[in-house]
This record gives C-alpha cells, structure tokens and sequence, in this order.
C-alpha cells in the first residue's frame, strides 16, 4: 500500500510587488506623519480614514474601459457589484464628499494617510502596495486654497527636517499651459477636442525638458524624435512658429516673480482663459508673500505639467534642491517628494454639479529616504531593557522589575524565550539591541540587589580591551533593587 503524499508546504514569501515594514522602518515613518499631521491640524484641517475597498464604480475615473473592470486595481466580483482596494486617497474623498454633502462643513478640510494598491506590474523600486499622505480642500472656489496648501507643504517639510534651502515649491497652472496652447494653435476653445492628441504630445514634451534638454523637446514639438537606442516618438506635428511659442513658454522663468507673471501675461496673448491663469498665479504669489514665503521657499515655474487630463488649474511640486550618490556614485538631486493641483471635476461625477477641490500628496517612501539622507531618521532606535532570567521561579520578581521599568517610561521586557543557556539570553538582548540586561540569581535577591550590564559600554571594551581589563568587567555594575530605576535611566543617559 502506497505511502500517502505529504501536503505540499506553503511557501514562507513575499506576493511580488509587497514588502514587509519592521521595527525602525515602522516607527520612523509613523513619526514622520505624526509630525505632518500636527502641521495640518494648526492649519485646521481634519482627519479621516475611508475604507481600504472602494465600489470600482467610485473608482472608475482611474480604470480602463474593459468588460472586466479590474485592470489596474485589485478588485472581484460580490454578487452584482465589482470592489476593489482603493487606488488612491483622492477617489474615496471625493466619494465621502458626495455622500455626505449635507453633514459636512463647506469647505471641507480633510488629511488622510494610509496604504494604497495598485495591480501594476512591479519593479525595482515600484510596488504594489504604498503609502500616501494627502490633504485637500473641498469646496472652495478661491486660490486662496491652492496658496494655503502651498504654505502648507512648506511647513510640513520643515517640520519633518527639510531644511529651508534644501525644498523648492513650484507653481505653475494650467489655464497658462491652455494659453500658451490656444497662442501657438493648438489649442481652439471652441473646439478643444480637435487639439486633444497634439496637445497631449505638448505637455508630454514639456514635461520632459530636464531628461532631454531643448533640442529633444523641440524635436517633439515638430516631427519628433529618435533616441539613442534608435526607437522613434512621433512628435506633435508643430510648425516652428508653434514650437517657438511653447519653447519661450518654458524659458518665462525669471529670478524675479513679477517679471515671470509678466512674461507669461505676454506669452498668452489674447487668450482669455491663459490670461484668467495668469491672474490666478500672481493672486497666490501675493497670498504666500504675505505670510512670509518668498521665492526661496515657493516660485512660479512654467515647467511644472503635472496630471495631463486631470487637473484644472494651479499645480504645484515639491523639490528637494540637495545632492545625493545615486546607485553608480554620481552627484544627482533628490528631486520630486510631493506634488498636487486644483481638480474641479471630480466630485462631479457623483452629483452632476461642479465642485472645486485642491489638495495635495506627499510621497511618504521618497520623503523617508530624503530624511535618511540628511540623516534627520534612520539611527539604530535602541531596543528595551532585557530583564534576565535566572530563576524560573521568581518570575513575578522579574516581571516586578520590567514594570518598574515601564512605569518610569523606561522600554523593558522580560526574556520569555528558554532561560537555561544564559548566554542564550544575551545573545538575544545583543540581537534586540538593548543597551541594558538586568540580572539577578538567587545570590543576589537574597542580598537585595541587581546586576546591570551596560551591553553598549561592553561591546566597545571588547573590540580593543586586554584580558586584564575584561576580566576586571568595567561594563557591569552591582546595585541595590530599590535603586534600579534610577541607575538604568543613568546608564542609559551615559
């Protein structure tokens, strides 16, 4: 008779595109956002959690149009209804926005952070599963709201430890970019879907300025162009007259605020809508100079072309001016961490009727890094006090003494694992990074007293100290039990 087969075991690994998050990563993304919210609640705005699985019809603006509404997202089938996990933070705001129309204030001031999933293919560097950190304002018609998230951004990223100097705000709005358009002929405001593939092609050529410079960009305005590896992109088909609007478009940049909005103004011609953007850019700069934050700190920059077919007017990013080694040793910018925009369409989707909205994401992972780059996070956290185990039974004692511990906002805990080997024991503080074990034998509790090992003072001895002055134990000291509170905060203050 044949030996039943044995169940195949599940394989201990992480779904491609996932990643686990332990102690340190936790703790110091948790204290980066803890910061950011304190920075939006002074600003008045109010937290929300929306649930992780949204109706697919909610989150419909960022799906394809297939018979099988899941490309894109994680999303099955419940009886009639298609749900998916949420593919931002923004589609369930504007849900909640609609649902709850009557309940809530207007406007309405709102942050949210949590995870987000898309089903997208992974790589380096790219996963299926991440954190976002938005704040948005809904229902308010003035760009005194675009300005105030401005502000905003500026003040979290230095409150989080961005440096002013080291981040750069930049401005710019759409209604300009549609001017620019309509001035070049590529944009007819009777008509804008005639223009819709050509002036896709534009803002995607713009938005491509710092990889390819002004000849590429030029080249794509007009026939198009050929990369080095010889692969074709068709370009946008302009004339030179065309193409030399859109390029004195990209060079309005002045050191000089008012001589940028000038220049723009200029560039936009008749055009009422790029004059409308115009307008709206120099009433922001005017809002944020009143508060305090110059050109040093938030700019217009017609470069900026964010979401081709989602925002609608003023869009903003934010930059980190430094300098990193990137993976080869070259000196590079960090670049980009948050970016955001005005988008007056989407809540519509809902109700039929306009409302405008602005708001803005902060890259939570990318805003991690840069700290870690400027050494503002990523310092080994020192693990808990490692009570011994000497005696199984006086646990209570041992319990006794991590309360103690713990009362006094001290981290400690009591080694649970088998207390047999006690070199077992300190290879399991050494492995939770304890700076402190507390030790007690019977000898000891009859004599009233603990012994405190000092594991961080011990590592350095044993580097570079003689037998001598290794067996005289230095990093060991002898206490009495009533005084165990204050001499493990001194050693953990030494």
């Amino acid at each position: 008779m044949s030996k039943e087969k044995a169940p195949r075991r599940p394989r201990a690994e992480t779904p491609k595109g996932f990643r686990d998050y332990f102690g340190a990563e936790v703790t110091e993304r948790k204290a980066m956002l803890d910061a950011i919210a304190e920075v939006y609640q002074l600003h008045g705005f109010e937290a929300l959690e929306t649930s992780g699985v949204e109706t697919v019809e909610a989150l419909g603006k960022f799906l394809p149009d297939v018979d099988r509404p899941n490309e894109g997202v994680f999303a099955w089938q419940e009886d009639s209804d298609w749900l998916a996990l949420r593919y931002d933070l923004t589609a369930p705001l504007a849900r909640v926005a609609a649902q709850y129309r009557n309940d809530l204030p207007t406007p309405y001031r709102r942050y949210a952070m949590g995870p987000v999933w898309r089903n997208e293919k992974p790589g380096p560097g790219r996963f299926r599963q991440f954190y976002q950190c938005d704040a948005d304002t809904v229902g308010a018609p003035s760009v005194a709201a675009d300005a105030e998230i401005c502000a905003m951004l500026a003040n979290a990223l230095e409150r989080v430890g961005i440096p002013r100097g080291d981040y750069l705000i930049r401005v710019n709005n759409r209604k300009v970019l549609n001017g620019v358009m309509e001035a070049a002929g590529v944009l007819d405001p009777a008509d804008p879907a005639r223009f819709a593939h050509e002036r896709g092609i534009v803002l995607r050529a713009i938005d491509k300025i710092d990889r390819l410079g002004d000849a590429g960009v030029r080249a794509l305005l007009g026939e198009g162009r050929k990369d080095e590896s010889g692969d074709y992109t068709k370009g946008a088909g302009l004339s030179a007259d065309q193409a030399e609007v859109v390029m004195a478009f990209m060079a309005a940049k002045r050191t000089d605020g008012a001589a940028t909005l000038a220049a723009l103004r200029d560039l936009v011609g008749g055009s009422a809508v790029g004059l409308e953007g115009v307008q709206e850019l120099d009433t922001i700069a005017a809002l944020l100079s009143a508060q305090g934050f110059g050109p040093d700190r938030i700019e217009v920059d017609p470069s900026v072309v964010r979401g081709l077919g989602y925002y609608t007017g003023p869009v903003f990013e934010a930059e980190l001016t430094f300098e990193i080694l990137d993976d080869k040793g070259n000196k590079r910018q960090f670049g980009s961490v948050a970016g955001g925009g005005r988008y007056d369409d989407l809540v519509k989707r809902f109700t039929g009727q306009a409302v405008p909205a602005t708001g803005v994401s902060i890259g939570v992972d990318r805003l991690l890094a840069a700290l870690r780059a400027k050494g503002r996070v990523g310092a080994e956290a020192p693990g808990p006090v490692v009570v011994t185990v000497m005696d199984r039974d006086r646990m209570a004692d041992y319990f006794a003494m991590a309360a103690d511990l713990r009362n006094a906002g001290i981290r400690a805990e009591v080694y649970l694992g088998n207390p047999k080997q006690f070199g077992n024991q300190l290879k399991y503080a050494d492995k939770r990074q304890s700076p402190v074990a507390v030790i007690q034998g019977t000898d000891e509790a009859g004599r009233g007293v603990v012994v405190l090992k000092d594991l961080v003072l011990g590592a350095k001895i044993a580097q570079s100290a003689t037998l001598e002055e290794w067996k005289d134990r230095p990093a060991q000291v002898e206490i009495p039990r009533a005084d165990l509170v204050q001499a493990v905060r001194q050693m953990l203050e030494g």
